[in-house]
């Protein structure tokens, strides 16, 4: 059974009903039907733990394949259980309480229980926690009641909470090996880790003892890493690739008529942003930020970072989500705008700014027309191309930037506006105090409307220039099924995918 955000909220109390299998054995296959598979990704993840690190690429290897959540997130993105087989939501939608599936195990032979929940999600919100959601763990209190029931208690209203228990941040780790698992994993999931060929690929393999014996028709699955664009196309009309998830929409149409491949566009809840160092002179003042989002035309940027595979967004929200306003008209493209507001902020032109882009075509291509764009009101770009370990530790971790274009993937990540020291630098009481109340309101209806003022207050703002809301493109051998159709998280689930 699914459940959404509005089921949750239409009712007090909810149960999902435990999800069964109806898939044959492995034997029942063909014999010689092929069962490897060679998936190919833009970055090569820091690391293979998603509660160390931000970046999205550990999720693209290991989510649902070799650790797993309480629930599970689906395409079109309602959630069913996995860990969990079902549970139960309080009148007040602070309480969950969830019953375990039972005779589940990690790698490592360790029972899969209510202790294993318990710490999973006390690390997450612990003080030495770097889960980039730490704050949603932190507002949890886990009881266990007995070895397969856990009562979650949210000091928030988050109607989303079964969604974000689906995400790579929550996956469930056993204690005595969670200090390791950036590098050797060891998760609950029908994959581990078999080989990591740093710079190169990652190889997972079926595990033989997994619940769900004919959960898994892939027997091995290698993820290659290439960010290069012309190498990328390469790859797959060598057949060195069988499926490329979130590709560079860059010579898709070649594709799309040869009868080798399978094209899919997928809409996404990811926000395409010029982000702005808040904390720096002289992006500290309003105007200086709503001249640059002013000087940026986000349909030429579509063109040049996605080859036109996006809607322009006015803020930090896309179209389809819950509560979404058009915010567009706030900061739209205005030259001579943006030219009196430079003036206006008696910012002295030329003016001397960095962009600091990391390695995915889009960030490399777009910055280089806004870098163009910006020159036309008196403001000089220095572009300074990174490696993503590079932009992780340097731009995020250490906020030692001033520009960067990059894509925020994760749906539900408004409160990252609230984060003291986030690596944005921005800070407003005004935003704090209705992001709280976001997170307290119950009804729908007041719940959409405080999101669309959450929404026009950071496009008021001008805490960056939001540009757009990318389609993401899979292109894959045609042969190859269960492809998500959507993307509302990154994920590629290896259990889904089967050889025709």
């Amino acid at each position: 059974m699914k459940w959404n955000r509005r089921s949750l909220l239409a009712g007090s109390t909810l149960a999902a009903a435990a999800a069964t299998t109806g898939l044959a054995p492995l034997g029942a296959w063909a014999q010689g039907r092929k069962d490897t598979l060679t998936l190919a990704l833009v970055l090569e993840p820091p690391g293979l733990d998603p509660t160390a690190s931000a970046a999205s690429s550990i999720a693209e290897v290991v989510l649902y394949n070799v650790f797993e959540t309480l629930t599970k997130i689906n395409p079109d993105g309602s959630v069913s259980p996995l860990l969990a087989e079902s549970w139960e939501v309080s009148p007040d939608l602070k309480t969950y309480t969830f019953r375990l599936r039972r005779g589940v195990t990690f790698h490592n032979g360790a029972p899969c229980n209510a202790a294993a929940v318990k710490f999973s999600f006390e690390r997450a919100g612990g003080d030495k926690s770097t889960n980039k959601d730490k704050r949603t763990f932190a507002n949890l209190r886990a009881q266990v009641v007995d070895e397969h029931t856990v009562v979650l208690i949210n000091q928030d209203i988050e109607p989303d909470l079964l969604f974000l228990l689906g995400q790579a941040t929550a996956i469930i780790v056993e204690p005595k090996s969670a200090a390791t698992n950036a590098a050797r994993p060891v998760g609950t999931g029908p994959y581990r880790l078999d080989h990591w060929a740093k710079g190169s690929a990652v190889t997972l393999a079926r595990w033989d003892g997994y619940r769900n014996p004919g959960g898994a028709r892939i027997r091995r699955a290698t993820f290659r890493f290439i960010p290069d664009p012309a190498a990328q196309v390469a790859a797959l009309l060598a057949g060195d690739v069988d499926a490329f998830p979130r590709v560079t929409p860059r010579g898709i149409e070649q594709f799309k008529a040869h009868p080798r491949f399978q094209v899919i566009v997928s809409g996404s809840r990811a926000k395409t942003i010029l982000a702005m160092n808040n904390a720096r002179k002289p992006l500290q003042d309003v105007r200086v930020r709503r001249a640059i989002a002013a000087a940026i035309d986000r349909k030429t940027v579509i063109q040049a970072a996605a080859d036109g595979l996006g809607v322009p967004i006015g803020s930090h929200y896309v179209p389809g989500a819950f509560g979404y306003v058009d915010t567009t008209g706030i900061n739209p493209y205005d030259l001579d705008k943006a030219k009196k507001l430079i003036a206006e902020a008696g910012a002295k032109t030329p003016l001397h700014l960095t962009m600091t882009l990391p390695p995915a075509p889009y960030a490399r291509q777009g910055g280089e027309v806004i870098a163009a764009e910006l020159a036309k009101i008196g403001v000089t770009v220095k572009l300074q191309n990174v490696e993503w370990a590079q932009w992780l530790s340097g731009t995020y971790g250490a906020r030692n930037y001033d520009l960067t274009l990059i894509s925020h993937v994760e749906p539900f990540d408004l409160g990252n506006f609230a984060k003291p020291g986030y690596y944005w630098g921005y800070q407003s009481e005004r935003f704090n105090a209705l992001f709280e109340k976001i997170q307290n309101t119950a009804r729908p209806a007041d719940r959409a409307r405080l999101l669309g003022d959450a929404q026009r207050l950071l496009a008021e703002d001008c805490v960056h220039a939001f540009l757009y809301q990318p389609q993401w493109v899979t292109v894959a051998a045609k042969n190859l099924r269960g492809l998500w159709k959507d993307m509302p998280v990154f994920v590629n689930d290896l259990s889904a995918l089967s050889w025709g």
